[in-house]
């Protein structure tokens, strides 16, 4: 299989599709925006003017776009993936989206012998730059073992959840852990502030112990620049966390830490700041220019 199409191409999707193309793979593209698809163009990609028409001409198709609904629509849009799909073809959802669509367009594939997988990643802009994404795959172990070669271009770490919609379920447990990380490192770059503490040297410090994580190592660094170019969108991380509190009402468990993670990150898209980076949470206590 080297053919593969690649529906969104942002902040994640156009870094996969340079280390696939890299990799020597027929990469096949397509993106609402198409100024957006120039430069892998000029690489090698491909333009189609729609998921259908790029379905028609690739193997695998791998998606990453931004919402449920785009998701959906995507996929069964009248330009949608199934319309020319085949059972020839394995389709592969990127996007963090919902367990319960996942599963919708699992079944939707098995009624047309199409093989579907949900597999969001982890990682940010940095990780699909290095080539060291984290993908959490739900669908069929057979289907999986055919595809993780090409998961492997662009990840360090390849797993399967099990089943359809169990890819998702584990991009809400990291995104529930990031709410608590991005707190956190929030709550102690302010903390040593009002302390008068170098904070270069407190993330310096802080890094070196227990209290290392990857939301410290990466995106402290960017918050004392005043670096909020998204890695990850606010409004997506708004979108992500109301998923995950949705499913765990489902699961009948309470979240009252990620509860008030949505709320505040809810607060800041509110404010206008729902294209900046998750890391512009600090702009809850510090103004831009004020640190």
């Amino acid at each position: 299989m080297r053919r593969i199409g690649f529906i969104g191409t942002g902040v994640m999707g156009s870094s996969i599709v340079k280390h696939l193309l890299k990799a020597g793979y027929e990469v096949n593209v397509y993106n609402r925006t198409k100024s957006k698809t120039d430069g892998l163009i000029s690489l090698g990609a491909t333009w189609y003017e729609s998921p259908a028409a790029v379905t028609e001409k690739s193997e695998v198709v791998i998606t990453i776009v931004g919402y449920p609904n785009d998701v959906e629509e995507t996929y069964l849009g009248e330009n949608g993936i199934f319309k020319t799909a085949t059972s020839d073809h394995i389709l592969i959802d990127m996007t963090t989206s919902t367990p319960t669509l996942a599963v919708k367009l699992y079944e939707e594939g098995r009624k047309r012998n199409i093989a579907v997988l949900d597999a969001p990643v982890s990682g940010g802009d940095l990780g699909a730059q290095k080539g060291a994404l984290t993908v959490m795959v739900g669908g069929d172990e057979d289907v999986f073992n055919n595809i993780e070669p090409i998961l492997n271009v662009f990840s360090s770490k390849v797993n399967l959840q099990g089943s359809a919609g169990k890819g998702q379920h584990t991009k809400m447990v990291n995104q529930i852990m990031v709410a608590g990380t991005m707190t956190g490192l929030t709550e102690m770059l302010v903390y040593a502030q009002a302390a008068n503490l170098n904070l270069e040297k407190v993330i310096d410090t802080v890094s070196g112990g227990s209290a290392n994580n990857w939301s410290l190592v990466n995106y402290g660094p960017r918050i004392l620049s005043e670096d909020f170019s998204p890695g990850f969108f606010i409004k997506h991380f708004v979108k992500d966390l109301n998923i995950a509190l949705n499913e765990a009402e489902k699961l009948a468990i309470d979240l009252p830490f990620t509860t008030l993670a949505q709320h505040l990150y809810e607060k800041l898209e509110t404010d206008g700041h729902g294209n900046d980076g998750t890391q512009a949470f600090i702009k809850l206590w510090w103004a831009e220019g004020n640190r």
